[in-house]
């Protein structure tokens, strides 16, 4: 589950605003107005991820199993809206991070994006095809405020160099992963499972309103906790952005109605993969364009290294996600036809198998942190390359764990719950030895002069991998026949082993070159 928010692994440091006042030494003890040694603001922000990521995955995990049993899609159409809905979310940050930073500031930004995705659960809730594409294009604009934005509120509540902000994000990251459990343990399930009872399909939108009810919560928590947010976040011009700017709009509303415009587009996009694509391309164009200028500009050695160690690790990062990203599309569907879910006379949702991911996080995380540290001390941690390498490798032994499962299925052709869970496991910790040192290597690596743009590139690589996932996605097979159309175990598995034995080998081929590519980072660690 790529996160975001700034990894709580990260050394990265976030500068305050220059006309803040600055905090107490954190020498001397916590701050006034704190609660255990952090801002009282840090649990605003966790609360109000938790709920948020909670709307978010709920919706996630309900979507593939709407489209194809409710709307009565094929796998194919459906992947590819999922593939351009998830390439979309993750793409919009990069603008809605720039919209804060330049015009509304990161509070502002955060409420709009919060009440927008609000919205776009609700109207999805009308329970047609169009509700839905409008719907998911309100979600898409919410999301780019949100999530681009809180977590540069958090690096405010500390100044540079404070102690205590690897810890605070180590909260703050906690939550978003409780807020994907809750989702896949509670929201996501109970649509599924309303949808099988008396409720058919309309129970998949009860689904989407909790979603709704768990954004209202969020947005309720930040709301009412304003006042410790410290007056971090707000905009950098308030007159300015208060002012008459066009039509007898102020910028504000002017903002507030462009982000209204712009759903029309993404109803539209939604709708036909190979333009996202096509967009994602002239993006990734664009950036490589940057990064290549940048790397032969002035004739530094060192900065041209660093730039293409930063454009190789970012071709590995789609990679992995990519593969990883198969968990809201093919694998839930997989779940649902070919794993054997009973557990003690119960059936699992398929949509629940999604919590296995999040879950593991929140068990393993603290002690891969403490690990790296450790590791660091004896002079034994892993260099970047060779940790992302070993996570492929991890990636990939979790799908070639799928052939060994098949191989235990009986004549029903269903997979034990086990086997998919130990897959979710390895997939886990090779996201722990991948996922959390991504932002901070980019911060490392990219020059100065450029860091918010190579920030941006690193958050479309996402967008891209997700696009990837779904084109991955659909070569398991398009029941055209809708919800109950099923595709066979043996396809399943054949894709599965084939993307395990090609990233296995990407993982191995990456690690062996680690030792070059470290030493073009020229002492990054």
């Amino acid at each position: 589950m790529p996160a975001l928010a700034p990894s709580p692994w990260s050394q990265t440091t976030v500068a305050d605003d220059d006309n803040a006042p600055t905090p107490a030494n954190p020498e001397k003890g916590p701050e006034k107005g704190s609660d255990k040694g952090h801002p009282l603001g840090l649990y605003v922000l966790f609360s109000a991820e938790m709920w948020e990521r909670f709307c978010y995955y709920t919706m996630r995990g309900l979507l593939t199993l709407y489209l194809i049993k409710a709307l009565a899609m094929g796998d194919e159409r459906a992947f590819a809206i999922y593939g351009a809905y998830t390439a979309l979310v993750y793409a919009a940050p990069v603008i809605g991070g720039q919209v804060a930073d330049r015009i509304l500031g990161y509070r502002r930004a955060v409420i709009l994006g919060g009440v927008m995705m609000m919205v776009g659960e609700f109207i999805i809730c009308l329970g047609t095809e169009d509700a839905l594409f409008l719907g998911m294009g309100v979600i898409i604009v919410g999301n780019g405020y949100f999530k681009a934005n809180i977590s540069s509120i958090v690096g405010k509540l500390y100044r540079d160099g404070d102690p205590r902000r690897d810890s605070g994000f180590t909260i703050f990251y906690m939550g978003i992963n409780i807020g994907a459990v809750g989702a896949t343990l509670i929201g996501a399930p109970v649509g599924e499972g309303l949808s099988r009872g008396s409720m058919g399909d309309a129970g998949y939108l009860v689904g989407f309103a909790l979603a709704g009810v768990g954004m209202v919560a969020g947005l309720a928590f930040f709301v009412l906790g304003k006042h410790k947010l410290e007056g971090k976040g707000e905009p950098p011009d308030p007159a300015k952005l208060a002012a008459p700017y066009f039509a007898g709009m102020s910028l504000q509303t002017v903002t507030i109605v462009l982000s209204v415009v712009i759903v029309p587009v993404l109803y539209y996009l939604l709708q036909h993969k190979e333009l996202v694509d096509i967009l994602l391309l002239v993006a990734l164009a664009v950036v490589v364009i940057q990064l290549l200028q940048a790397a032969f500009a002035g004739g530094d050695r060192v900065q041209r290294d660093r730039i293409f160690v930063l454009m190789i690790l970012m071709v590995f990062n789609v990679v992995f996600w990519a593969c990883f990203e198969q968990a809201g599309s093919s694998l839930t569907l997989f779940a649902d036809r070919n794993v054997d879910r009973m557990v003690l006379g119960w059936e699992m949702p398929a949509s629940m198998t999604q919590f296995f991911n999040p879950a593991f996080i929140i068990l393993f995380g603290s002690f891969f942190s403490v690990m790296w540290i450790r590791l660091e001390e004896r002079n034994a941690n892993p260099n970047i390359p060779l940790k992302f390498g070993l996570g492929i490798v991890q990636l990939g032994l979790g799908y070639l764990l799928l052939y060994v499962g098949a191989s235990m299925a009986g004549d029903d052709a269903k997979v034990p719950l086990l086997i998919l869970a130990f897959m979710y496991l390895l997939h886990t910790t090779g996201e722990l030895f991948l996922s959390p040192i991504g932002l901070s290597m980019v911060t490392k690596l990219a020059p100065k002069h450029m860091t918010g743009a190579v920030m941006g590139a690193w958050f479309l690589s996402f967008a891209f991998s997700n696009s990837l996932a779904a084109t991955i996605a659909q070569s398991t097979g398009a029941g055209e026949g809708g919800g109950e159309a099923a595709t066979g175990l043996d396809t399943y598995v054949d894709i599965y082993t084939q993307m395990g034995v090609i990233a296995l080998a990407i993982g191995v081929a990456l690690s062996l070159a680690s030792p070059w590519l470290n030493k073009m980072m020229h002492g990054v660690k």
